[in-house]
């Protein structure tokens, strides 16, 4: 299980969701910008990420397809320009459509102990957003159709994979009926698997964030100890992964689960890279 080949001929996805709440307008990180600017940010630098390991000189190779559904004053997928209300996306397409390209300075050691800044292209897919309350149970429900919908297109497939960035409680559905959604969202299997569905709670505290934890011991409130439950363990290769990283910071326990409990900037980085790497990437 978790062994498929990732290819052209047997694609995987991923589906990204985002919480786009209000809440998600309070500062986030050194250097405060909001949660929302923060995670937009992350994602789209992960999403040129996913284009550039599919690249080969000028090819784009589908391997992969791309999903960013936001929830917030409603639940809408999150892609803007020619990508605007288009659900998962061929990451060839991905990759030729950004909204816009940005240019940002960025610090770099000069090789000589000192930092110079320099100028860098920043893809920009979707933008960041922070409006009403949190309908995670609807945002969840419209992915598991998603993934439903891939499953029966590529039975073969690496299972699809879906994170979930929140930074609070769902406020369309009750924990019990979460737990449920999630449950099914979990339920959907390729030949090769179930869905992995992926939690992270980010925060603005100080606190120490909590990454792959094994059990809900030590985690604060019932809904963490909620989201912890509706992740899923993590795969042998992201077990391996995860363990690698944090070599020297903290112990991967087997039964760690793909969750992330009060985590700040660093950790979301962390955990996505972890999260979306299969470590069974062809390059055919």
């Amino acid at each position: 299980m978790y062994e498929a080949e990732i290819s052209r001929r047997n694609p995987t996805c991923f589906l990204f969701l985002i919480d786009q709440s209000g809440s998600m307008s309070d500062s986030f990180g050194a250097n405060r910008i909001s949660k929302a600017e923060a995670l937009a940010d992350v994602v789209n630098r992960l999403l040129e990420a996913l284009v550039d390991r599919c690249t080969r000189g000028e090819e784009i190779l589908d391997r992969y397809f791309i999903g960013v559904l936001g929830y917030g004053g409603n639940v809408h997928w999150a892609f803007q320009g020619n990508l605007k209300e288009r659900e998962l996306v061929p990451v060839s397409e991905l990759g030729r459509n950004p909204l816009r390209i940005e240019v940002r300075r960025k610090k770099m050691y000069d090789g000589a102990g000192g930092l110079i800044e320099v100028d860098e292209k920043f893809p920009v897919w979707f933008e960041p957003k922070a409006d009403g309350g949190t309908p995670m149970g609807e945002a969840l429900q419209l992915a598991c159709q998603t993934v439903a919908r891939f499953v029966s297109e590529h039975a073969n497939c690496f299972p699809p994979i879906v994170i979930n960035i929140t930074d609070g409680e769902a406020t369309d559905v009750s924990p019990e009926e979460l737990a449920q959604i999630a449950e099914s969202v979990r339920a959907v299997k390729s030949e090769d698997g179930n869905v992995l569905l992926f939690n992270v709670h980010i925060s603005s505290a100080s606190a120490h964030p909590i990454l792959f934890p094994a059990s809900d011991e030590g985690l604060p409130d019932a809904y963490a100890r909620l989201l912890f439950r509706m992740s899923s363990p993590l795969p042998p290769s992201m077990f391996q992964q995860a363990q690698k990283m944090f070599e020297g910071q903290q112990r991967i326990r087997e039964g760690a689960r793909g969750f992330a409990f009060n985590a700040d900037l660093v950790s979301v980085i962390q955990f996505l890279e972890i999260g979306t790497r299969p470590r069974v990437d062809r390059d055919r």
